[in-house]
């Protein structure tokens, strides 16, 4: 490796979110990230989004995801 060159920043970007938790298939049928939970949520309760309200949730579904759980 040429001096001065790193590893450091060229690290993989990950497929999916970092952590998914599983529930089961009667309460969700699709993978929904965290972000989009809370969005929903303050949306009905009448919070008005914005654009930090959309990153904030973008970031969120990376790290987690809600997912039906695989019957055995």
């Amino acid at each position: 490796m040429p001096k001065g060159s790193s590893l450091r920043g060229q690290s993989k970007k990950p497929h999916g979110p970092k952590h998914s938790i599983g529930l089961p298939a009667f309460l969700i049928d699709k993978p929904v990230g965290l972000g989009d939970v809370i969005k929903r949520v303050t949306s009905a309760i009448g919070v008005r989004p914005c654009e930090a309200c959309a990153e904030r949730a973008e970031r969120l579904n990376k790290w987690v995801a809600f997912q039906p759980k695989r019957q055995s």
